[in-house]
């Protein structure tokens, strides 16, 4: 198993003392234990948060690497960043560690002077260098979430001039051309700007790439919370930081637990074995309406659902049957039937509540349609091609859904269901026929999901900006320009009509079939108080939870 971890799970038993020893003895060994459900027998202790979710998307814990839902929401409380979007108002830029920053005025150069007194978790003091440090890290390592910062003309050849820190307390950037001021901003907010602690990390570094292994499995970060444990597909555990420069959070350790089956969140939510179910039907949901030791929490996220059809493939690669796959979704029935409050119908790349976004929904179940468009393609008997799809819920019951409306139009999808880190992995290699899955932005901006579908400046295997367009082989050197042109334009309503256009062009024809936006469902016990669930996906906060008595 990728990532395996030696030792042992669970802190030993004379560290621990009071109800916390009791607590461990029974319900958080029972946490580290496989089997499902777990016996948890003694409520959930007042210093200890305890939630259960699908971790099994993780693949790294490294914020140069990790490009997963849950392992960005894990760094994002483990490590701080220079600026995040303000929780209530998210067109609103706050400092993190920065605590003021300006753009001079041939808008090239962002200056930013951070909070003194920061300490990492390991005790170093968090200066200019560590961030300088950390971003220059993540184009030099080249991992996936690397292109997030190349875009702004950053290279292993040139970061090192770019981006400096001018003393210990002031960090610049220079870009070689001008970029809205606001996207800038909106980049610095997501996992891959994470700040490490430059000693401790260059501490595990034998050779050239031992801190990006190291990073993986282990944390540096200056959040409130640091990296106890990691079991793939089982178990995260973090462990309070005192010293956090925000104040000491009042958990002192966090489980996250890998439960993928909804029913058994509920009877754990239900029993008080856990703070908070994630990952919960419309059915759970539904049944536990009127408790009054629970409260549910929605949120519409930035998530989308969409299918990639790689144009590698002879069939998808036919506009006449890019076009039948928009018309052989049944959106209402799968919204009402499935879904129910777990996602509403967007047809377009970019999120509702972005700058620029449309609510354009052309697109309905139209079987007489989509048989006229695959006669014009010469497909009239239709034909067969795999969905790559991840085995849990509601994604499979809505691939199911998709799978069934196709046959009825000659279309045979086999679906072939993984846990997340398999159907990703194949989905970067460009392996698949189809995937179907879900896509967050990585920051709060339009041109996140615009770079994503709508950019592709080489279609080569060798590529350094491998994007969504990328994965699905889709080569469209016009559209890639006028995506790179709208990230230039500085005034905010030009900017919009750019990404509206985008938008159109990627909801008329593409290997792009986006069909909901995501509405996050937790239900968690009513004497928790203070768990922050944004929009984002790296913006699901532990550090202000507390529980009454």
């Amino acid at each position: 198993m990728l990532h395996e971890i030696s030792g042992p799970i669970i802190a030993p038993m004379d560290l621990v003392s009071g109800g916390r020893r009791a607590f461990l003895k029974g319900g958080l060994a029972a946490l580290a234990a496989t089997a499902l459900p777990f016996p948890l027998n003694a409520a959930v202790p007042p210093d200890v948060f305890v939630m259960a979710l699908e971790i099994d998307d993780v693949i790294s814990l490294d914020p140069a690497e990790l490009f997963e839902f849950t392992g960005a929401e894990i760094a994002g409380n483990i490590y701080d960043r220079l600026l995040y979007f303000d929780s209530d108002q998210l067109d609103r830029i706050t400092g993190g560690v920065a605590r003021s920053w300006e753009v001079s005025d041939d808008g090239l150069t962002f200056r930013f002077r951070l909070r003194p007194g920061i300490s990492f978790q390991s005790g170093n003091p968090l200066t200019a260098k560590d961030v300088a440090y950390s971003l220059r890290r993540t184009i030099t390592l080249g991992k996936t979430p690397s292109f997030i910062l190349a875009q702004f003309g950053f290279s292993p050849d040139n970061v090192g001039q770019q981006i400096v820190a001018e003393d210990s307390g002031t960090f610049v950037i220079r870009t070689p051309r001008v970029f809205a001021p606001s996207f800038l901003f909106a980049c610095l907010t997501c996992a891959c700007a994470s700040i490490v602690d430059s000693k401790l990390v260059e501490a595990h570094q034998q050779n050239r790439d031992a801190d990006d292994r190291w990073l993986r499995t282990h944390s540096a970060g200056s959040g409130p919370f640091a990296l106890r444990v990691w079991k793939p597909n089982e178990i995260v555990i973090l462990d309070r930081f005192k010293n956090c420069w925000r104040g000491k959070p009042a958990m002192e350790t966090v489980f996250l637990r890998h439960i993928a089956e909804p029913g058994v969140q509920r009877l754990l939510i239900e029993r008080g074995d856990i703070d908070v179910a994630r990952n919960l039907g419309p059915d759970q949901a539904a049944g536990m309406a009127g408790n009054p030791d629970l409260r549910p929490y929605t949120v519409r996220k930035d998530g989308l659902y969409y299918m990639g059809l790689n144009q590698k493939n002879e069939f998808l690669r036919r506009a006449e049957v890019r076009k039948v796959f928009r018309y052989l979704v049944d959106y209402e029935g799968i919204a009402k039937t499935i879904l129910r409050g777990q996602a509403e119908i967007h047809q377009t790349i970019i999120p509702a509540g972005y700058l620029g976004a449309l609510d354009d929904r052309p697109y309905s179940w139209n079987l007489d349609e989509a048989r006229r468009l695959l006669a014009a393609a010469g497909l009239d008997n239709g034909f067969s091609v795999t969905v790559d799809v991840r085995n849990t819920q509601p994604d499979l019951d809505i691939a199911q859904s998709v799978q069934a409306n196709f046959a009825q139009a000659g279309i045979a999808l086999r679906l072939i269901p993984s846990d997340g880190e398999q159907v990703l992995t194949k989905y970067r290699a460009r392996h698949h026929d189809i995937y179907f899955g879900r896509w967050g932005s990585d920051y709060r901006d339009p041109h996140s999901n615009a770079q994503a579908f709508a950019s592709n400046p080489d279609n080569s295997d060798a590529a350094r900006l491998k994007t969504l367009a990328w994965r699905n082989g889709w080569e469209i050197p016009e559209l890639s320009a006028q995506t790179d042109r709208a990230v230039g334009e500085r005034d905010p309503e030009k900017r919009a009509m750019l990404y509206r256009a985008i938008q159109r062009r990627v909801l008329d024809d593409s290997p792009f079939v986006v069909l909901f936006q995501e509405v996050d469902l937790a239900v968690e016990r009513s004497d928790l108080h203070g768990f922050v669930m944004g929009q984002g996906f790296d913006t699901v906060f532990y550090r202000g939870v507390t529980k009454s008595s």
